[in-house]
């Protein structure tokens, strides 16, 4: 199938303005290849620190005539998704040796969970969390000794972590190895109500905690389709998982067989054979777009509105909010997984899952079909399911039907011929709003300010029971470079809340909210934030607010003169010190703007520098 000419023409475009930045990355990618040493040819205190622990594998090492893996793991065993990565390294290990290579574990990166710091302090320390894994990434392969890199992680800032550390190793093969969802427990439709009822008061709170306990049970990733499982469908459709790894589930014969399945891959990918396959040129402009259709195309999360752009810069490639929005126009809405539906990624994977999505998106002209994939040249590969036959691991064609049209829908009856994601600009700044979960009688709304600066003070006043008309929220000061751009979504049961009363309501933030929000509409990720003199810090309640989704809008209706001699409103207190805050000072003081990534490490991916 022809590629859209759409796709194309973004891909023309997104190339030619990073051409300047893409070019210095693939200098360095060639100069780090020339200049990496092997093993044997450092010093021998170097090599005997290399082997000194290795066991079994301390002769191989020494000689250094085999490929040399290195596993880079977010386990711990408090999270749920990274649990079952504790038994991973021993079958990667084992699988290396009987594919003529070693495996170490290079080094460990955080991973903490959105879930347990949501309207806690440390969720101020959680997006830079994912500079952190980058830096904890390179850390770990600094030793220099390896020749492919295993990546072990799943949730939130933990795999675009993994993924920005890597590509400064872009002459190495990487494979990324997922750990499958847990098994399905109480739905998510369920779970929201008795949120929105104790929200309400009228649930208890051992209700409430009962129903969280059905409903995350088990080891494995939350099963709703959030920042965690979008991570996991954008490594597998930028060719960075095996075929089908991505939904397979966790504690099963098959999750087991596709990580060691990944370690004898990774051992065939490494420079000197006849598959090299390095990081560097697996992720490039066209793979970068091919991970923006596959978020459009589920309705995934918004998060990766500030990933995606700091994964591509990574790499010298610059895309921005106008290439999703332009993007979104053109690339059908196939998926419904909740928060944009009622069923989980269980579901969606039992349904046909990623196989299905991307023969759909190729055979449309939607896919880069001709990019390089850790399963060899071209996606193709992806549209089959991995399966065990008498033990062994094969790949079949995934059924030409979809198993449940309720989550899943082929090309010819998508649910919407839109993407999930929509670009707003007006006088209030640039913002990105998720429509895809949102209903349509939702997504215009124009209403008086009321104006927060803390997610606390809109949760007090709701319980002041002094929200009892139409409103836009505006929650303020929640930028990367305020407090580390927090996510808000325990605001989610309280504005739904005053939805089903009835009410006209909207959120508009310079924050984020998880990858689990959507039912009420809110433009997050205003750029510029209003610490950075956004027009946000303007903004005075009763003041009317318009948010058109549907066509893009984000304005307050104030007499453009009196909105230019409005002064800025003060910044509230900061609380910048406790639970580890002070030690992220940094990383506030360089975060760029949401739209460049809301990163840290601006400058030093701003390759069009002489």
């Amino acid at each position: 199938m022809a590629l859209n000419a759409h796709v194309s023409t973004l891909t023309d475009r997104i190339r030619q303005r990073s051409r300047a930045g893409r070019e210095a990355y693939l200098a360095q990618l060639r100069e780090a290849g020339a200049a990496r040493p092997h093993r044997c040819d450092v010093s021998c205190a170097n090599l005997a620190h290399t082997f000194a622990a290795a066991g079994a594998d301390k002769a191989a090492l020494k000689e250094g005539l085999e490929p040399n893996l290195g596993i880079v793991t977010a386990y711990n065993d408090m999270l749920s998704a990274h649990q079952p990565l504790g038994a991973f390294p021993a079958w990667i290990k084992e699988a290396a040796r009987a594919a003529g290579a070693t495996a170490q574990v290079a080094g460990g990166v955080p991973a903490m969970c959105d879930g347990i710091t949501q309207g806690q302090p440390g969720m101020e320390l959680s997006l830079f969390s994912r500079d952190v894994i980058a830096m904890a990434t390179a850390v770990a392969l600094s030793h220099n000794v390896f020749d492919a890199a295993l990546c072990l992680g799943v949730c939130d800032k933990i795999v675009p972590g993994l993924l920005i550390g890597a590509l400064q190793f872009g002459h190495l093969p990487v494979v990324f190895v997922p750990g499958g969802p847990m098994p399905s427990g109480l739905s998510n439709e369920e779970k929201s109500k008795v949120r929105q009822r104790y929200q309400a008061g009228k649930a208890t709170r051992e209700e409430l905690l009962a129903a969280e306990g059905a409903a995350y049970w088990a080891p494995g990733t939350c099963t709703f389709y959030g920042t965690a499982n979008s991570n996991q469908m954008l490594m597998e459709v930028m060719g960075l998982h095996l075929p089908g790894a991505s939904f397979v589930p966790t504690g099963t014969p098959l999750r087991e067989a596709l990580t060691r399945r990944a370690a004898v891959r990774a051992a065939a990918l490494v420079e000197g054979g006849s598959e090299y396959t390095p990081l560097g040129l697996v992720i490039d402009e066209r793979a970068i777009v091919n991970g923006m259709v596959g978020l459009l195309t589920t309705g995934g999360s918004t998060n990766h509105t500030l990933h995606l752009v700091a994964i591509a810069r990574a790499a010298g490639i610059l895309i921005d909010w106008t290439d999703f929005d332009e993007l979104s126009t053109h690339v059908p809405l196939l998926v419904r997984a909740y928060p944009n539906g009622q069923a989980d990624v269980n579901a969606f994977h039992r349904a046909g899952g990623m196989g299905f999505l991307i023969r759909e998106l190729l055979d449309a002209g939607l896919l880069h079909g001709d990019v390089l994939t850790v399963a060899g040249p071209g996606l193709r590969p992806y549209t089959q399911a991995p399966a065990l036959e008498a033990g062994e691991l094969v790949w079949r064609d995934v059924p030409a039907e979809s198993g449940d049209e309720s989550v899943l829908r082929p090309m010819a009856r998508p649910f919407d011929p839109n993407g999930g994601l929509r670009l707003l600009t007006g006088n209030l700044g640039r913002s990105v709003i998720k429509v895809s979960a949102v209903k349509p009688e939702h997504r215009h709304v124009v209403a008086p300010a009321r104006v927060f600066d803390s997610q606390e003070a809109l949760q007090a006043a709701y319980k002041a029971g002094s929200l009892t008309g139409d409103l836009v929220a505006v929650v303020r000061f929640q930028g990367p470079r305020a407090n580390g751009m927090p996510e808000l979504h325990q605001l989610t049961p309280t504005l739904a809340n005053l939805q089903d009363q009835g009410l006209h309501v909207a959120l508009v933030t310079d924050g984020r909210m998880s990858g689990a929000s959507g039912r009420v509409p809110a433009a997050i990720h205003v750029s510029p934030e209003a610490l950075a003199s956004g027009p946000l810090a303007k903004v005075r309640d009763g003041d009317l607010i318009e948010l058109d989704a549907e066509h893009g809008r984000l304005e307050v209706k104030v007499d453009p003169a009196d909105w230019a001699a409005r002064p800025l409103a003060s910044p509230p207190a900061r609380h910048d010190h406790g639970t580890g805050r002070e030690l992220f000072g940094l990383f506030r003081a360089h975060a760029t703007e949401a739209e460049a990534g809301a990163t840290s490490f601006g400058e030093a991916f701003d390759r069009s520098r002489p």
